[in-house]
């Protein structure tokens, strides 16, 4: 007789959650307390729950909302992998997300199948993480960077007013460089994703005008 573990293998998703904590890119790490790979840090995740999930994303957003207090302004599909190895459990297959959250909001809380939490350097996490998230995180990362590089603003990263001194410093450590100041101001000129508001904030030299991003703006 074949089981039913022969014929459905183990379906879950991993999310790299990433944010921007003091001009560096973090991507948020979990200690799993449970095995496999117990004691091991990890990208949150966990298995599709057919009954309560409508979708892989779902999934996600449930696994987050379970194991740290977070709400995703931005959630994206990367990849997906696949194979008897990559999991001890059996044959499997790993949807990867990445998200975005705002630096104001990253006091997330362990909840449930945690040991514990931390949010690391995204560009050169300290360990060497369980199963294949290590490649993982590279995959979540390179996406995120393709998209900077091809203009995309993420304002999801931003708090809700800010100044575009600031919005270029996210850009700068998710690329892991420095960005000619006049060339990102070219670059943001008539986006529409931004609204100039009638606010500013000390600056340097003076003061810097505040900014907010769109209406329902895509990255």
């Amino acid at each position: 007789m074949i089981s039913n573990r022969e014929l459905y293998p183990l379906i879950s998703v991993d999310i790299a959650l990433f944010s921007v904590v003091e001009e560096t890119l973090k991507v948020l790490l979990v200690k799993r307390a449970q095995e496999p790979e117990a004691k091991k840090w990890a990208l949150p995740g966990g298995v599709l729950k057919p009954d309560r999930d409508i979708s892989l994303e779902a999934t996600a957003r449930r696994v987050l909302a379970d194991k740290v207090a977070v709400e995703l302004p931005h959630l994206e599909e990367v990849a997906t992998y696949s194979g008897p190895d990559r999991d001890p459990r059996g044959w499997s297959i790993a949807v990867l997300f990445y998200a975005l959250l705002p630096h104001d909001q990253v006091n997330a809380l362990v909840r449930s199948k945690v040991e514990a939490l931390s949010w690391e350097n995204a560009l050169s996490p300290e360990n060497l993480l369980a199963f294949d998230h290590t490649a993982q995180l590279q995959a979540a990362l390179e996406i995120l960077r393709d998209k900077v590089v091809s203009h995309a603003l993420p304002l999801h990263l931003m708090p809700e007013k800010f100044t575009l001194t600031a919005l270029q410093r996210t850009c700068e450590a998710i690329l892991g460089g420095p960005i000619d100041k006049s060339v990102f101001r070219r670059r943001i000129r008539g986006s529409h994703d931004l609204i100039e508001l009638d606010e500013f904030v000390r600056g340097a030299q003076r003061p810097a005008h505040l900014y907010r991003a769109s209406e329902g703006f895509k990255f």
